[in-house]
């Protein structure tokens, strides 16, 4: 049995001994002018017999009715059930009060009338069936609200276990693209220059060592994200020599912000991939990072023209759009348009 088990156990019988002891214990007012010892004789039966009639009935409930499956017959088992309690609890009530007018202490011949009054089949039946009608109806309205809240609780862990793994999928995807890319441009450099292969290498190693320890984290600050777009710049312009230059522009109140991990790195990977690599003479990056209207945005501009190369998988901004859309629902917004001969895209995070 797990804690949460326990926990409805306890709220059960919690509302069996106080419900039942509410509704007994108004005897003091309906039956307080016929005598102390029958109130306390009623109150003490009665809350009994009804605690161990109702209980009874949940057990069979219980162990018998499959809610996750429920069928006809289920519904026939319950109506079943239900009329077995009634019969129990009015023949109880029937046999006790009988005991206590035969044995117990004795009361006037008014109150013996009145009692006749109620002794009828009908009286006793309606009276049942109202009370454990009552109680069952509670039972599953109660039963129903657990269960619901229970699924919601289990979807909200489900969803959120769900957008983590794709989470997870997509940083793994990261990885790979770059490293590449890397690994083929050092690997052209070491043939001419040693030292600056073994820099490169150095680099890249700090890239790797960034991406592993924060492959388990949704958010990073500005700041440090930087650090990993220098890096990776410094390892493209083995490839690109003077062909690629870089600028930035970072506000200094949004260096401690919080973005998604290598979400900058991929914008400007996509320019210098899909915009400067394509151009002859080779181009510039900029790289704009500032609050805007209370949020971060950031903009990556680089020299060329926005056309998808055949075939081209667009790993990079597929993954970013579906971060994007994990961590922040459609609050973050993601653009790249082409204006004036330059490639801009841009990413607007809302911050709490």
């Amino acid at each position: 049995m797990n804690i949460t088990d326990k926990n409805r156990n306890l709220v059960f019988w919690v509302l069996q001994f106080v419900g039942w002891g509410f509704i007994n214990c108004l005897s003091l007012l309906l039956l307080k002018n016929i005598g102390l010892k029958f109130v306390i004789y009623s109150i003490i039966f009665g809350f009994t017999i009804s605690v161990s009639v109702t209980s009874m009935l949940r057990w069979y409930i219980k162990h018998y009715i499959n809610f996750e499956s429920f069928k006809s017959r289920d519904l026939i088992k319950i109506g079943i059930s239900f009329l077995l309690a009634c019969f129990l609890f009015g023949s109880l009530n029937y046999l006790f009060g009988y005991i206590y007018a035969k044995y117990g202490p004795s009361i006037s011949q008014e109150h013996i009338d009145m009692f006749k009054m109620y002794d009828g089949f009908w009286i006793q039946a309606i009276n049942s069936l109202f009370m454990i009608g009552a109680w069952t109806v509670t039972y599953f309205v109660i039963k129903l609200l657990l269960k619901l809240n229970k699924d919601r609780i289990e979807r909200l862990e489900l969803n959120t276990n769900l957008k983590q793994a794709q989470l997870n999928t997509l940083k793994g995807q990261i990885n790979p693209h770059f490293m590449f890319n890397s690994l083929n441009n050092i690997r052209g450099l070491m043939l001419e220059d040693v030292d600056k292969s073994r820099e490169m290498l150095t680099k890249l190693s700090e890239m790797l060592r960034y991406s592993l320890t924060k492959n388990n984290v949704n958010g990073i600050t500005v700041e440090e994200e930087l650090e990993m777009v220098g890096n990776y710049i410094a390892l493209s312009k083995i490839q690109f020599e003077e062909r690629l230059k870089f600028e930035k522009k970072i506000e200094k109140e949004a260096l401690q912000l919080q973005i998604p991990p290598m979400i900058i790195q991929l914008l400007v990977e996509n320019a210098a991939k899909h915009g400067i690599s394509k151009l002859k003479h080779g181009g510039k990056i900029k790289l704009k990072v500032s609050i805007e209207n209370n949020g971060l945005q950031i903009k990556v501009i680089n020299s060329g023209k926005l056309e998808i190369s055949k075939g081209s998988t667009q790993l990079g901004l597929k993954n970013i759009k579906q971060r994007l859309k994990l961590l922040y629902g459609e609050k973050a917004t993601f653009a790249l348009n082409e204006k004036e001969g330059e490639v801009i895209a841009e990413i607007n995070i809302p911050q709490a």
